[in-house]
């Protein structure tokens, strides 16, 4: 049996802004029906304390961390036998909204503060050094917000093993060299090889130096983050580090997301039983308000609307798609410009398109089930969750071929129709996009071939056992190159 310290910034149910707090509960919980002993590590938002005290919470430890007082609390995942930790610290933590930003979407002006603190009690911990009775092998950092926990604790010998995941590179945890003096750091480490990056600090830079393996995930992204532009000016880091990096692909967590019993579906159905999905896309075009006998396919959307997720490139699209006799669901948020544009678009095509903006988990459920073909134009994506999500339930993904998108979705064009499950273009251009589209509609008019695509999708193993496991294998790497350290 390991023991695992997962930190992470989020986890779902208790607190959600993306991919990472599924899998911060989704992981975890597979190490631990596989034996494994995982605790994780959170920082103490409002709704996280809440949530944990009126399901029951002990307070463990009180300690002070330079002018803070800070309280950890115990509890469990909701729905899991993983251990919970909460590091309480009400003048960093105790805030309305999103973790990492403020009610004007502007950064909280002391995030550097606030996860340096989390980050100094994760390594308290597992060092040892907090006044539990329980310290773990392996520390497995997620993100930026993390990335200080392996530097923390580089200088002792006998520390535990670490592992850093890259969940998407893009956001690395930029602060000033006056931010940098603040926290207090060596002097040390303001090098390029270090924590320095262009003249900034870099919480990312932290993880990726100085853990023992890295991973990311998908094995796609892997690869695409050794050269620019995925890189994001740090590919030449991971360069030298790539004897160290390993892309495992995500998994999802196959109990919410089963379209046999899905709690948000009134309808239910598997792949033997596929004419039921019809009855799912009928439930949702009439909580969307849409017309009943639309001519072509039922579009769908699920994601944050910035132009990472090609959301510019759908809205540059769809109106041909709708005026051919197609409808559309749209849901999430993002940048106002794309809202709004989205809106407007749904005023011009009243019964045909269907925006709501925020995320619904409901909704979510009801659009993987509802649509016939899911729409992911990502400029990049580390993994993606959401095309997963639809072929299990046997819609049909149109996606962008970059990171973990290329990895699960397989084109006719490329494999063949015995392995093919989705369609994908080649580059992030309205054009390409369209022409994806265009084949999906062709098979979608081809009930033989429709049903060989989705059945293809809802057969294939997107759970987290087999990806755990890869993670139990680098444990136990990295915990005999620790051992042989040591022993030295």
């Amino acid at each position: 049996m390991i023991r695992v310290l997962f930190v992470t910034s989020e986890v779902y149910p208790v607190i959600k802004t993306g991919g990472l707090a599924d899998v911060s509960a989704s992981l975890p919980e597979a190490l631990c029906r596989q034996d494994h002993d995982v605790h994780i590590l959170l920082p103490g938002y409002p709704a996280a304390l809440a949530a944990a005290k009126s399901a029951g919470t002990r307070r463990k430890a009180q300690l002070r961390i330079g002018f803070y007082p800070v309280t950890l609390w115990q509890t469990r995942l909701p729905d899991s036998a993983v251990a919970l930790w909460l590091v309480e610290c009400g003048p960093l933590f105790d805030r309305p909204g999103n973790p990492y930003q403020n009610e004007d979407g502007g950064d909280w002006w002391d995030n550097a503060h606030r996860y340096h603190l989390f980050a100094r009690v994760a390594a308290m911990m597992a060092l040892g050094q907090a006044g539990l009775n329980w310290v773990p092998d392996v520390v497995h950092c997620n993100d930026w917000q993390t990335g200080l926990v392996p530097v923390l604790m580089d200088s002792c010998q006998k520390r535990p093993a670490t592992v850093f995941t890259i969940h998407n590179l893009a956001y690395q945890g930029l602060f000033s060299h006056e931010a940098f003096r603040a926290l207090g750091l060596p002097d040390s480490l303001w090098r390029y090889d270090r924590l320095e990056f262009h003249g900034q600090l870099s919480f990312i830079k932290g993880g990726l130096v100085f853990s023992d393996h890295l991973t990311t995930v998908s094995p796609g992204y892997a690869e695409e983050i050794l050269q620019p532009p995925l890189g994001c000016g740090l590919d030449g880091l991971l360069r030298h580090r790539s004897p160290f990096l390993t892309g495992i692909l995500n998994g999802i967590d196959t109990r919410q997301w089963d379209p046999e019993s899905d709690p948000y579906l009134i309808h239910h159905y598997g792949p033997d039983d596929l004419p039921n999905k019809r009855l799912c896309r009928a439930d949702l075009q009439k909580q969307a308000g849409l017309g009943g006998s639309a001519e072509g396919p039922l579009l769908g959307f699920i994601g944050r609307m910035v132009e990472q997720k090609g959301i510019d490139l759908l809205l540059s699209v769809l109106p041909d798609f709708l005026d051919r006799g197609c409808q559309a669901v749209l849901l999430g948020s993002g940048m106002h410009e794309y809202e709004e544009a989205a809106l407007e678009l749904a005023e011009q095509y009243p019964g045909r398109l269907s925006v709501t903006l925020g995320y619904d988990e409901a909704l979510a459920h009801r659009i993987t089930a509802g649509a016939d073909i899911f729409i992911m134009p990502s400029r990049f994506e580390p993994c993606g969750l959401n095309q997963m999500y639809s072929l299990r339930y046997g819609t049909i993904p149109v996606v962008h071929g970059v990171g973990g998108l290329k990895d699960t979705v397989f084109d006719p064009d490329t494999t063949g129709m015995n392995r093919a499950n989705g369609f994908t273009f080649d580059k992030p251009e309205p054009g390409k996009l369209s022409a994806a589209l265009d084949r999906a509609l062709a098979a979608f008019n081809r009930t033989k071939a429709w049903r060989q695509l989705q059945r293809n999708g809802m057969a294939g193993d997107y759970s987290w056992q087999t990806r755990a496991r890869a993670y139990i294998d680098i444990y136990r790497q990295i915990l005999a190159a620790r051992q042989s350290i040591t022993d030295d």
